[in-house]
């Protein structure tokens, strides 16, 4: 069974920083493309940046120059550092994977960010 679980979240102050941890089980990590996504109230849900088994990293526009994703394949586990964070970061931040052609989801952890 497939399970991503998100943790880290909370509130900070603008040009604070977080990480981000999401921990993955159920599937062969190391290959596993892993994904950051986050819904704003009212937003459709969108990618904020992606990380192939290889380590090669995609972000959105928004975020480049401070988020970071990183993973540990000894973890099984996957990070996004976000830095100088602005009140256009508030969301539900999710852990995605897709494990042939089957999406996997985390419950999310909110990330607040206060001006």
């Amino acid at each position: 069974q497939v399970q991503v679980a998100e943790s880290g979240g909370g509130l900070v102050q603008a040009g604070g920083s977080l990480r981000l941890s999401c921990a993955a089980s159920g599937i062969i990590f190391s290959i596993s493309t892993m994904d950051w996504y986050r819904q704003a109230p009212g937003n459709q849900r969108e990618l904020v940046a992606s990380i192939t088994g290889g380590g090669s990293t995609n972000y959105a526009d928004s975020v480049k120059g401070r988020f970071t994703i990183s993973r540990d394949n000894g973890k099984n586990t996957v990070y996004l550092q976000m830095n100088s964070l602005k009140p256009e970061d508030t969301a539900v931040y999710y852990c995605h994977t897709n494990r042939w052609g089957v999406h996997y989801w985390g419950r999310g952890t909110q990330v607040t960010v206060s001006s």
